[in-house]
């Protein structure tokens, strides 16, 4: 048996190229991850060559570092084959971890495939020294030394692709490089060398350290050269990153201030910190000010506490922000803003920052105000007109009966008379057609009356489970369906919503009553509410039904006051769908209709989930402090 030993140079040499190989491997893994094309197989390409060709790098100063007291050589061939074994086992293991759709437990393919390669290469390695002796292994050792290089290499790559600083893939690194190394000394461990009497002491000993020392050094040289050459690489992909990320900064800035906008953040505790030079413009505040929850003394006296109670109500709840309030400005004037603030998290799903953007609605709230007041100034007015006009239209039927109770008398005084029939005659048509009037301008005037005063109207919000209040509006008109021949179908999943509940049954009253009037005789009718959810947090509601159906050319103006559509063979007045256009209107929905003749009409109404004076979308409705 031969006595063996160390160089301690060369073997701190071998762990620090396994560390670097370790570090600058991980590093060009994680971009493979983060990359698609042929982008990412050149990163792959990249990681592999860094850690099968440190691995091997390390493997071969690690053998040179071996003292055996006889001299040894390498077959060249089979040196390469190990390389090549290092690098395409390494490299596999990184495609197939880093493909699209890769699950953790793929790791548990790729891990134990670079292990055996890492372990297949060490052994290549041992194979091809030729030594004037015999080489033998302990097997138990053996297998720990193959354990060891499975279990580094899973962790390797399950650190690869997580998100970590560069202070924890230091670390990693470390762990792996030491990890690494500890397999092939651990190998070395289970291999005992036996040296021929002739071979051994061939080559003068001090000739044989200096020659295996300067073929480490070149050999670490070149790999630390290569190593170098893709961090390099690796440094400049980051510059290009930081460029792409400063360039995708400038324009959210840029399409912020496009909306009339100004972007802060606060701290995870909802609190503002740093540099927020967007409300320091807008507001005049210095950061000594507006730090913590100084932001709110530049907030309307009237909005401040709702906004601070609206905003602690949002941090704890992990939400996202919608709301408005008055801000100061600097030069004094209130500006009128909405609020909009959304959690950033990190990697472990914790809240890292607040980002936010206050946009100046100012204009758009004066316009509103504007409208509101001009639409209130011709509800007053109709609702002067129409009121004034009933008067006089009263003493119209009045007269109309007493010529009514006097046309006998007329009748009494024209007897005999040659013409006295066709007098009588004349006179009741004429009184019909004065009574057809009236009444058909008393129907008019009460319409406008009518509309008038839901224009005017306070609505009282409440919770509705809709599913509940539709069935019950069903069950309301149960007689008329079921002389019509008719089934109404209420979808059992009807999303619940905040809004006043004598409109939403007036709302869908109305049309459940004209899906039911205008059926088709010609085959049973079916009507069917449905309900899906729509962006903005609104919920689209739909009353379909296989009836007459309406012409194209009526889609628009069947929401007009006084207008029908189709045959005339129902009674009303058309003020229904007006009213019902009006009522959805003033809940801050809309109203649509798709219909084809003879196959059947569908009308859809989108309402907020909250009240219109309410913009929560997944909690209680936020206040809107400046109304």
């Amino acid at each position: 048996m031969v006595h063996t030993g160390y160089d301690p140079a060369l073997v701190a040499l071998s762990i620090s190229i396994a560390i670097f190989a370790s570090y600058t491997a991980l590093d060009l893994g994680g971009r493979a991850g983060r990359t698609a094309g042929s982008a990412r197989w050149g990163w792959i390409a990249g990681a592999a060559a860094a850690m099968g060709g440190g691995i091997w790098s390390m493997h071969f100063v690690g053998m040179l570092a071996f003292e055996m007291g006889m001299p040894a050589a390498y077959d060249l061939a089979t040196t390469l084959l190990s390389l090549a074994i290092a690098v395409g086992f390494t490299g596999a293991a990184f495609g197939w971890i880093s493909r699209r759709g890769a699950s953790p437990r793929d790791l548990l393919i790729a891990g134990p495939a670079m292990g055996l390669g890492v372990a297949a290469m060490h052994y290549t390695g041992m194979a091809a020294m030729r030594v004037p002796g015999n080489l033998a292994y302990h097997a138990p050792v053996v297998a720990i030394s193959v354990l060891i290089a499975v279990t580094a290499a899973t962790t390797a790559l399950w650190l690869t692709f997580r998100q970590i600083s560069v202070a924890q893939k230091l670390i990693a690194a470390c762990v792996m490089g030491i990890a690494v190394a500890g397999m092939h000394y651990t190998g070395m461990a289970a291999a005992t060398f036996t040296g021929d009497a002739a071979g051994a002491h061939a080559m003068p000993s001090a000739d044989m350290g200096h020659g295996q020392q300067n073929l480490a050094l070149a050999v670490a040289g070149a790999t630390f050269l290569i190593l170098f050459l893709a961090m390099l690489a690796s440094s400049l992909d980051q510059q290009r990153i930081q460029r792409e990320l400063r360039a995708s900064e400038a324009r959210f800035r840029a399409a912020v201030q496009a909306v009339r906008g100004v972007l802060w953040t606060n701290d995870a505790d909802g609190r503002m910190v740093g540099d927020q030079p967007g409300w320091s413009a807008i507001t005049g505040q210095t950061r000594a000010e507006y730090e913590g929850y100084g932001w709110a003394d530049a907030v309307h006296p009237d909005d401040a506490q709702a906004s601070v109670e609206a905003w602690t109500a949002t941090v704890r709840e992990r939400r996202t922000f919608v709301h408005e309030h008055r801000v100061r400005n600097a030069d004094g004037s209130w500006r009128h803003y909405a609020i909009r603030a959304v959690p950033i998290l990190d990697a472990r799903g914790e809240i890292q920052e607040w980002v936010g953007v206050h946009t100046d609605i100012t204009e758009q709230r004066q316009v509103e105000a504007e409208l509101r007041e001009s639409n209130e100034e011709i509800q007053r007015y109709a609702y002067i007109v129409s009121h004034d006009l009933r008067a006089p239209l009263v003493n119209v039927m009045g007269f109309t009966s007493e010529l009514e109770a006097t046309r006998t008398e007329i009748g009494e005084a024209l007897r005999g008379h040659p013409q006295a029939e066709r007098i009588d005659a004349d006179l009741g048509e004429a009184l019909g057609f004065i009574q057809a009037a009236v009444t058909r301008m008393e129907s008019l005037i009460a319409a406008i009356l009518k509309l008038s005063r839901e224009g005017r109207r306070n609505f009282s919000p409440e919770r509705l489970d809709m599913t509940a209040l539709m069935n019950r509006i069903a069950d309301a008109q149960r007689h008329q369906t079921e002389q019509a021949g008719a089934t109404v179908i209420v979808a059992p999943d009807l999303p619940a919503i905040t809004a006043d509940r004598l409109a939403i049954e007036q709302v869908f009253g109305n049309l459940i009553d004209n899906a039911v009037k205008y059926l088709d005789p010609a085959r049973p009718g079916r009507i069917e509410v449905r309900a899906e959810g729509v962006g903005g947090g609104r919920v689209r509601f739909s009353v379909a039904d296989n009836g007459r159906g309406i012409a194209a050319r009526d889609h628009a103006r069947v929401f007009e006051l006084f207008r029908r559509s189709g045959a005339q063979d129902r009674p009303g007045e058309g003020i229904g769908l007006a009213h019902v256009k009006a009522l959805v209107r003033s809940l801050g929905g809309r109203i649509e209709v798709t219909s084809e003749l003879r196959v059947g009409t569908t009308f859809s109404v989108t309402l907020p989930r909250g009240t219109v004076t309410g913009h929560g979308q997944d909690g209680p409705p936020l206040r809107l402090a400046a109304e």
